[in-house]
């Protein structure tokens, strides 16, 4: 039987301290072993998006009871949160301040055809985490959902995998990816619970792997009458970069991915096949908990592609962008300090492990599941982008606060920018 004593934000600091070779603290940002990368990592090895709210805090008494956030008193986000601050169901208007720990059952619904999630090894705990986070925040329970093994790649870049049907990846020893796949598909599914989700697993972290199970996460939506393809996974860019873009043209299929968590522009987000979806700060007064202000999360990724040409949706901001593809195109709840609660038991065979998870990891599934629930289904990422920009202004909250980029020289303004794009989802409209 689990016992239900958990720790809030970072529920085995021991674990993952010995794991990740840090020392958590209060208040101490955590990026984890699979959210670093190197340079020589671009165009061979990706990275997660997701960081870590650290803090000592041990929780004996049981968690709250299911409807809300797993401990009261806290202003993390959670699904009903999300839901009320971007206005994507009428719970916005039981409660104006969104404050979370008043907003019970108050989620998403909807939702149809299918999601895929995309991510490296596996995370054996997916389906039961999913269950107990949908239980504990009051979403429908996860009925549709499975995961799918992708075989090893191929040839690099070209979306082939070898042949047969994939095997079970093995785990990622630290943790990171198994925190990124709960995430993943437990705000992918919170945002659009009707819809059918898969969490295709690739063998490793290499992009011959994970391009590989792009192509079978993109047969799956196709086939499901289509949807979206969340990647939350990324590195710097690369030379060869444009011979992996038709991967992401699948009919049917529209294709998300996280800009990046550091200033500067990260493949596959800046794929002109990609709605590159980047990161704000949702502020909160910190007594009484209610939402105040969204501004941008200065290091998400973001600027001018160094590879890419502008694509033809972008032709309204050439005056912005210039000659190349300019990244992000939207923006969603990304900072930390601003974070969401997950659940991930990867690394806790006693405890329930729930964190405080942003990144913009945390942007792109939800954006997947928000623009599934708004049922238009484009035919491609081509016709979503062409949509998205062509209602400017309409649908989305537009950021004009703060600055972001290198030596944080890009400017967030009334109009789209290089800091959160067209802005944040403003209702399910023009989505």
């Amino acid at each position: 039987m689990r016992i239900l004593r958990s720790t809030v934000l970072l529920a085995t600091a021991t674990a993952l301290a010995a794991c990740w070779g840090i020392t958590a603290s209060a208040q101490t940002i955590i990026i984890p072993p699979s959210s670093t990368s190197k340079p020589s990592d671009a165009g061979v090895v990706a990275h997660t998006n997701i960081q870590i709210v650290g803090t000592p805090a041990n929780f004996t008494a049981p968690r709250a009871p299911n409807g809300g956030p797993p401990f009261a008193g806290y202003f993390f986000e959670d699904p009903a949160s999300l839901a009320c601050i971007y206005k994507l169901t009428f719970s916005f208007s039981l409660d104006s301040s969104c404050n979370p720990n008043n907003l019970r059952l108050n989620n998403p619904t909807g939702g149809s055809r299918a999601i895929a999630i995309v991510d490296a090894y596996d995370d054996p705990n997916a389906a039961a985490d999913l269950a107990t986070f949908s239980a504990q925040f009051g979403v429908p329970a996860p009925t549709k959902f499975s995961v799918v093994y992708a075989p090893a790649g191929a040839l690099p870049g070209n979306g082939q995998c070898s042949a047969g049907p994939g095997t079970q990846p093995a785990a990622d020893p630290t943790g990171g990816w198994e925190i990124e796949e709960s995430l993943d598909i437990e705000y992918a599914h919170s945002m659009a619970p009707e819809a059918t989700l898969y969490l295709v697993e690739a063998q490793t972290n290499n992009n011959i792997d994970l391009f590989c199970a792009v192509s079978i996460a993109s047969n799956l939506v196709k086939a499901a009458g289509g949807g979206e393809v969340s990647m939350s996974f990324g590195n710097g860019e690369f030379l060869g970069e444009t011979a992996i873009d038709p991967v992401f043209t699948t009919p049917k299929v529209v294709y998300f991915a996280s800009s990046g968590d550091a200033p500067g522009v990260s493949y596959p987000a800046a794929s002109p096949n990609v709605v590159s979806v980047g990161g704000t700060s949702t502020g909160r007064n910190p007594v009484t908990g209610s939402f105040e202000v969204e501004t941008n999360w200065q290091v998400a990724g973001g600027g001018p592609s160094a590879v890419e040409p502008r694509p033809s949706y972008q032709n309204g901001i050439a005056s912005i962008v210039g000659g190349a593809r300019g990244t992000p195109d939207v923006s969603l709840d990304a900072n930390p300090n601003t974070g969401v609660w997950v659940l991930d038991n990867f690394l806790c065979p006693i405890v329930e492990c729930w964190y405080i998870v942003g990144g913009t990891s945390v942007s792109s599934p939800t954006w997947a599941g928000i623009v599934n629930a708004a049922g238009n289904f484009s035919q491609s990422s081509a016709a979503e982008l062409a949509r998205l920009y062509g209602g400017i202004g309409f649908g989305f909250n537009n950021i004009k606060v703060g600055s972001c980029g290198p030596y944080m020289g890009y400017i967030s303004t009334s109009s789209w920018d290089f800091c959160t794009g067209l802005g944040s989802p403003n209702t399910l409209l023009n989505k």
